[in-house]
């Protein structure tokens, strides 16, 4: 008699995208607003177009998984994680945080 492999019951972190997001950002409507004016920008930065896309994403669908919405928009789950995080703790903005270095040489005039 041949014993047949027992089926694993899905856990919470299986199939569908891992477990319910630590952080969850809400977006008011102007932020909305902005996010789909960039989305609809053709001279907006790339960057930036993709975090809007994020936005809106976890704006239509506020419940969807980080896991998810990586694959969505082809990107790692650990950049979706940074902008929840981001938005959730800091506000929100489509920009990148400022970074350090040398301080420029010439001045903005």
């Amino acid at each position: 008699m041949v014993e047949t492999p027992k089926r694993r019951r899905a856990g919470p972190h299986d199939w569908h995208g891992g477990g319910q997001p630590e952080y969850q950002p809400t977006f008011t409507e102007e932020q909305v607003q902005q996010a789909r004016a960039v989305v609809a920008q053709p001279t907006a930065g790339y960057a930036r177009v993709q975090r809007a896309k994020l936005a809106l994403l976890l704006y239509e669908q506020p419940d969807i998984r980080s896991p998810v919405a990586a694959r969505q928009l082809g990107y790692g789950m650990r950049w979706v994680r940074k902008w929840r995080k981001r938005w959730t703790t800091q506000g929100f903005s489509l920009e990148d945080a400022p970074r350090s270095g040398r301080p420029s040489r010439f001045s903005p005039s």
